[in-house]
């Protein structure tokens, strides 16, 4: 019988708090679900064996990182209410002579219950929701159903280990407080930092100034592969100042309702306001963390939505053409060639090309000051600090540019017309090359030719199309410029009137072909060969397992967002009981209580919302230029998908409202 008391208490405790022990018992069961469908996907082998699924299991790699440390961090933080409402408990059963050791085997009990029937459960449900998530994931980058259905073992031990670890962290943290507690001191737990707060104006200043150098970070920032690397930065500044003006400005906003007369004496405001200045500082912290994961939610599924339904765009835009053959050459001869290759290889397959493109130019690594172009010493690819100044040059012949766009542009020996990528400008009427002559801009140009390798923007492209391109090759090749990073390039691009398959037949034939050339003649060009049939699947499978995995980590965040504010109004709601029952003793209405607690709610509540929506809108400027590494530039189609995810979301934050205020109303007016 012995044996089974600790057992049977530790049952018995879980069957009491109920009300808080059912909300974090079903969150450990999703939490569990979430992680076994991530690691289920990223080593399944139906998905590695298809066309695109590496990428997306490449992906999902990384999800199961992110997903195991805010498993972690999340059910650490939750399980703060819960051992706070159960202090009181264990302070009686010390005061009733249980021993700190006993009280110790009953939390190892509930440690291990909740454990066995999160675990448990949470792998029930993992296993039968994969295959679903398996068929979700192959739809999203266009592969068909596989119905073959298997458990993976290794994400079962994955599951085990990972959630053994999370709660026995917890539990010794729970007996860490059991153990240097005082059994007064428990028995009073619910009512210890009941304090009047001081205001910290020192701290929420700071916090101003912050978000303000975040906010302003995140709009200035022009380069995207810089806002890529500030992201991150600006992301730690912005959680920081949400802690210090939630927890300190909470703090002063209710000391300024309170000074306000007209509105802090009357029964509904009273009661609320004072009751929320004696323990703004907890109520801070909590209100911040609803805050931040609101906005994780909303930066998540709005970016990888964009991504997603924006996916046809990003790739006609990286790859203009069906086929693109690039060969870097000055010989016109040789372009020639690579370009008859591919049109016998299409003409044997009976295909028909409908539309070509060809143009030549120079592709020039270089660093803009004002209206200088400086190109020695510049090299290819990244180079982190200097990225704001950096950009990709393209020289190209007028007479290119005239049959491209269907123009007939003339230009004086020292004139130029200059196009600049879009969301770029050039406002100066000349352009200085280093080394060469000043030249002036006839005008600015907005078409540019076809060009998808720079389509990702990482720098600001500048076009300069000139009336002697052959001074320019001449100029370039020529003694002094050797530390220029300068290639020449010849472009064919064509449409063809066929399908995918026959596109990889004839793009095989062609590289097959170009492969033989330069095995017979060793001064046949380097030629890089695209084809978006080619790019198609793993294009898909990029964009789509991108939102696939913003899905799960938005559940996550979700789920970790309604319980934060379940249990800040239920422990609330415990603590505030005692206060309304009083004043019901000396008058107060049910009516009344209702006004208050709707006062206090709604004061706080949607506080947390309302910054997550000013945090989006201060952070869509650097996410645009996020997204344009991706190629993503269509900007309406990312405010949409932002307006209607805050849309969506508030939506479930007004249901949740609804029903975690009723629950604290029913605790709070109990007689």
């Amino acid at each position: 019988m012995k044996r089974m008391l600790y057992p049977k208490l530790a049952w018995l405790g879980i069957k009491r708090n109920k009300q808080v022990y059912i909300p974090f018992i079903l969150t450990g069961i999703g939490m569990v679900v979430m992680y076994y469908i991530i690691t289920f996907l990223e080593s399944s082998d139906a998905l590695y064996q298809m066309s695109g699924g590496r990428e997306l299991q490449a992906t999902l790699g990384f999800g199961v990182n992110v997903m195991a440390f805010f498993v972690v961090i999340f059910l650490f933080y939750t399980n703060s209410f819960l051992i706070r409402r159960r202090k009181k408990e264990f302070g009686l059963y010390n005061i009733l002579g249980m021993g700190k050791w006993n009280l110790a085997r009953v939390l190892v009990w509930e440690a291990l219950l909740i454990y066995v029937i999160s675990v448990g459960a949470g792998l029930l449900f993992g296993v039968l929701f994969s295959k679903l998530a398996e068929l979700a994931a192959m739809n999203m980058i266009g592969r068909g159903p596989d119905y073959h259905f298997e458990v993976s073992a290794d994400s079962v031990c994955r599951v085990l280990f990972l959630f053994a670890i999370v709660f026995g962290l917890i539990l010794i943290n729970n007996l860490r407080q059991i153990h240097v507690s005082k059994p007064v001191e428990l028995l009073r737990s619910e009512n210890v930092g009941e304090k009047p707060p001081k205001v910290k104006w020192i701290l929420s200043l700071l916090g101003v100034l912050v978000l303000g150098a975040a906010y302003y970070l995140a709009v200035t920032i022009q380069s995207p592969f810089d806002a890529m690397i500030w992201f991150f930065v600006a992301v730690i500044m912005v959680i920081a100042a949400t802690y210090m003006l939630f927890i300190s400005g909470s703090v002063a906003l209710c000391r300024l309702l309170s000074k306000n007369k007209r509105f802090y004496y009357k029964t509904n405001h009273f009661v609320s306001v004072s009751s929320m200045s004696y323990r703004m500082k907890r109520n801070g912290a909590g209100l911040a963390s609803i805050c931040i994961l609101s906005t994780m939610v909303l930066v998540t599924l709005s970016s990888t939505a964009c991504l997603y339904f924006g996916k046809e765009d990003g790739m006609r835009l990286r790859y203009p053409q069906d086929i693109v053959l690039k060969a870097r050459t000055s010989d016109e001869d040789a372009a020639y060639a690579v370009q008859e290759m591919a049109r016998k290889a299409a003409g044997d397959s009976n295909v028909r090309i409908e539309t070509e493109v060809q143009w030549r130019y120079l592709d020039i690594s270089a660093e803009c000051r004002d209206n200088e172009l400086l190109t020695e010493g510049v090299t290819l690819g990244f180079s982190f600090g200097t990225t704001s100044n950096r950009v990709g040059l393209y020289v190209v012949p007028i007479e290119d540019y005239n049959r491209l766009m269907g123009e007939s542009e003339t230009l004086e020996p020292d004139e130029v017309l200059v196009g600049v990528t879009k969301g770029c400008s050039w406002p100066y009427d000349t352009v200085h090359l280093q080394n060469m002559e000043e030249m002036h801009v006839k005008r600015v140009v907005e078409e540019l030719p076809p060009n998808g390798e720079e389509s990702a923007q990482v720098f600001k492209s500048i076009y300069l199309f000139v009336p002697d391109y052959e001074r320019f090759v001449e100029f370039y090749h020529g003694a002094g410029q050797e530390s220029a990073a300068v290639q020449e390039y010849s472009y064919y691009g064509f449409d063809l009137s066929c399908g995918d398959e026959k596109q990889r037949q004839i793009v095989g034939t062609i590289i097959e072909r170009i492969g033989t050339s330069q095995i017979e003649d060793e001064t046949f060009p380097k030629v890089w060969v695209e084809s978006i049939a080619e790019e198609r699947d793993g294009f898909y499978s990029m964009y789509g397992s991108l939102f696939f995995l913003g899905i799960l980590l938005g559940i996550v965040f979700v789920f970790a967002t309604v319980l934060i504010i379940y249990y800040k109004q239920i422990s609330e709601g415990y603590e505030d009981r005692a206060k309304f029952e009083i004043m019901q003793k000396v008058g107060m209405t049910e009516r009344e209580i209702r006004k208050s607690v709707n006062s206090q709610v709604l004061t706080v509540f949607f506080l947390p919302l309302v910054a997550a929506g000013v945090h989006m809108t201060f952070a869509f400027p650097i996410i645009r230029k996020i997204m344009m590494l991706f190629n993503a530039v269509n900007v309406s189609l990312l405010i949409w998908t932002t307006v209607i995810c805050f849309l969506t979301f508030g939506f479930f934050y007004i249901i949740v409202y609804r029903i975690t205020s009723r629950a604290y109303l029913k605790l709070v007016s109990k007689s």
